[in-house]
């Protein structure tokens, strides 16, 4: 027996929240190249570059969401989740090339042994992108939590980091006015450095998903122990998980009493089924296989009820 989980909205809050960040990202690109070509500051318009990298990122995560979308059909069907799965794959690795690239460009800075002096200007643009980045992070990993989004959940990182390459344009920027000329150039690294992890943390995340892995331990003891309350159920077996986009799928035999009707097999499945849906905050599918509890050879390992 299987259940659906609800249909989306068609005016999903993930779209809503990245056209919001494309805004952002072509003013602040706009604004970052021209104030650091008038300064003549390298930082700021290298920061520029990476607020259109943003850019670049949040179009491929508009588009994973779009495909995601689409109904299950003969071809895929366990639906087209997986499309906002790359999708946050392809961020993950915008991140970790971004990384490494302001660490690098740092660290050679370093080694040549220049300095950097920019403006007043410099800075005030840097402090404004790091309350705009902030604030589009913050948005957008709250709108990932809600609907379960890992490809939004590596696009708010990616606003992150650039809240924190501005940081180093920032340092840059207060350290040049007191005369210290190698601020943003040490920022830049450890940023870097920092940016970095973020996007190899996430990368991760999207492998396991890619390569059927289940959910975590916590989730999957939620699920066990709320089969175990459902009265009728004398054990289960073959519980398997697994997670497509921002739906989670759970299959499992449940042992009931072979004398029940055909009838009373079917509300215990459907009350697996509800207990599985209350404990799971995101869209789930359950598909629950009654097997009659009789002794066929234990082939199979089973799970008893506590009460049994």
């Amino acid at each position: 027996m299987r259940t659906e989980a609800p249909s989306r909205r068609s005016r999903d809050p993930g779209d809503r929240v990245t056209l919001l960040g494309i805004l952002g990202n072509v003013v602040l690109f706009v604004v970052k190249l021209a104030v650091g070509l008038l300064t003549g500051s390298a930082g700021l318009v290298a920061d520029g570059i990476h607020s259109a990298s943003d850019m670049a990122t949040d179009l491929a995560v508009l588009g994973g969401m779009h495909l995601a979308r689409r109904e299950a059909d003969e071809t895929h069907p366990y639906g087209h989740g997986r499309f906002e799965t790359l999708a946050g794959g392809i961020v993950a690795g915008a991140l970790i090339l971004v990384g490494a690239f302001i660490a690098w460009e740092g660290m050679s800075a370093l080694f040549a042994g220049k300095e950097s002096f920019p403006g007043i200007g410099v800075v005030a643009v840097a402090g404004v992108s790091i309350v705009v980045k902030e604030w589009l992070y913050r948005r957008t990993a709250r709108v990932a939590r809600e609907v379960g989004s890992a490809a939004l959940q590596a696009n708010a990182w990616h606003h992150r980091s650039d809240a924190l390459s501005s940081i180093a344009v920032l340092a840059g920027g207060i350290g040049g006015l007191v005369g210290f000329g190698h601020a943003d150039h040490l920022a830049a690294v450890i940023v870097g450095l920092m940016v970095v992890t973020a996007g190899g943390k996430t990368l991760l995340a999207v492998l396991h998903e890619l390569t059927e892995g289940g959910l975590g331990k916590d989730e999957v003891a939620r699920i066990r122990r709320a089969i175990e309350r459902v009265d009728g159920t004398r054990g289960w077996h073959h519980l398997r998980t697994r997670r497509v986009g921002r739906e989670t799928f759970v299959e499992l035999h449940v042992l009931v009493d072979p004398t029940l009707s055909v009838v009373d097999g079917h509300h215990i499945a459907t009350g697996v089924e509800e207990a599985i849906h209350a404990t799971c905050s995101q869209p789930v599918r359950v598909m629950v296989h009654v097997e009659p509890n009789v002794d066929r050879g234990r082939r199979h390992p089973t799970r008893k009820r506590p009460d049994a």
